[in-house]
């Protein structure tokens, strides 16, 4: 085996550890008149894995030899507990419920007689906290003497969301028409929504039971590696160079598929068709 190899791999994990601990080590900055943009910051949380990562990869570097721990142990301690939680759907069935939820009490609200506007404002005291920000920044700009058609449109800007923009729509053609009828639209939406959460959750149900399987089965094959790496002679050949290379790539594969089946369990969103504004309109 040429000794070049093990000298340059060596050299580069070392050049990569001081750029680590540079880039983590606390520098005093001058205050500038505007945040820097696209500037990387690491949170307290990463940098304790890191920095645990770091430690367990030289550790498995002096007990197995292995110079590529001081890069597997990082990557495996960041990187699979992203891969193996659940994907942010909860978030998002969560909005939807509180959509249903804040559409229902808008029709029982408008069933009094009041008008839109007034209505609105009285939805304010029982929204669901999932949406609370944005029906208080609806309120407000009604408030503000905002035409109910723009600030409606916001709502839906802020809201994000095809179901959002489903209910904005019907409140701007209440707004635009104001005729009688509403209450029971808004109330046959708030049941359609409320079909759609229950199916959301049992997908979400279903797409939890793949996510678990591949959990275990990753940290049974973490366990099986670690233990044929302190113990037995299995693994002597992955300490040459060619076979960390070897290693890489089936480490790399398995990830690559942890990648694939996150990606499969994450839905797309529905495409809105309201055409979010590059800019919130002011009131006349």
């Amino acid at each position: 085996m040429n000794p070049l190899l093990p000298g340059l791999a060596g050299g580069l994990v070392a050049v990569g550890i001081l750029g680590i601990v540079v880039g983590l080590r606390t520098v005093p900055v001058a205050p500038r008149t505007k945040p820097a943009r696209g500037r990387f910051n690491l949170s307290a949380r990463v940098r304790v894995l890191l920095l645990a990562g770091l430690g367990l990869g030289l550790l498995g570097w002096v007990v197995t030899g292995w110079v590529l721990a001081l890069v597997i142990a990082p990557v495996a301690v960041i990187g699979l507990p992203a891969l193996l939680s659940a994907p942010p759907a909860a978030i998002q069935i969560n909005r939807l419920e509180a959509m249903e939820e804040w559409t229902r009490s808008l029709s029982g609200v408008l069933t009094v007689g009041i008008g839109l506007e007034q209505a609105l404002v009285a939805t304010l005291r029982s929204a669901p906290a999932p949406i609370n920000a944005e029906v208080t920044r609806l309120v407000s700009r009604l408030r503000a003497r905002w035409d109910t058609e723009a600030a409606l449109r916001a709502f839906a800007d802020e809201l994000d969301d095809a179901t959002g923009d489903l209910i904005a729509a019907n409140l701007i053609l209440a707004a635009r028409r104001r005729g009688a009828g509403l209450s029971s639209v808004l109330e046959g939406l708030a049941e359609s929504v409320a079909a759609d959460v229950r199916a959301r959750r049992q997908v979400e149900a279903d797409r939890a039971k793949p996510r678990s399987t591949a959990r275990w089965v990753t940290l049974i094959s973490a366990s099986v590696l670690v233990v044929l790496a302190l113990s037995g002679s299995y693994v002597k050949p992955y300490r040459s160079a060619i076979g960390q290379v070897i290693l890489v790539v089936l480490l790399s594969a398995y990830v690559a598929t942890l990648v694939w089946m996150r990606r499969m369990a994450t839905g797309k969103p529905l495409p809105r068709f309201f055409e979010r504004r590059s800019e919130p309109r002011t009131a006349p």
